[in-house]
């Protein structure tokens, strides 16, 4: 990703990019999506507004998102637990790679 950047901006360096990430984090305009075991990926805040999921796919690597969420989902925690946020993260195969 970075060479195909520096096709666009030459010079551009890896540090350069981790600060304007991070800017943007603390700033409020991109959001991190976090799989598990693999380095966060970064959604515009917008996108991230208004609550979905994500799927992976095993073939590609593309990240999608879900649109909704389960409802209930409260209900499946440990009776007496209070749940402060969830993700859902489906894995398989995307249509284009099916």
């Amino acid at each position: 990703m970075l060479e195909a950047a520096r096709e666009s901006v030459p010079g551009l360096g890896q540090a350069t990019v981790y600060r304007t990430i991070k800017a943007l984090v603390d700033d409020g305009a991109l959001h991190p999506v976090e799989l598990p075991g693999e380095p966060a990926r970064y959604e515009l805040t917008v996108a991230a507004a208004h609550h979905h999921h994500h799927f992976r796919c095993d073939r590609c690597q593309r990240v999608f998102d879900i649109e909704g969420c389960p409802k209930g989902i409260e209900q499946i925690a440990p009776a007496g637990f209070r749940v402060r946020d969830h993700e859902v993260i489906l894995y398989g195969v995307c249509a284009e790679c099916a």
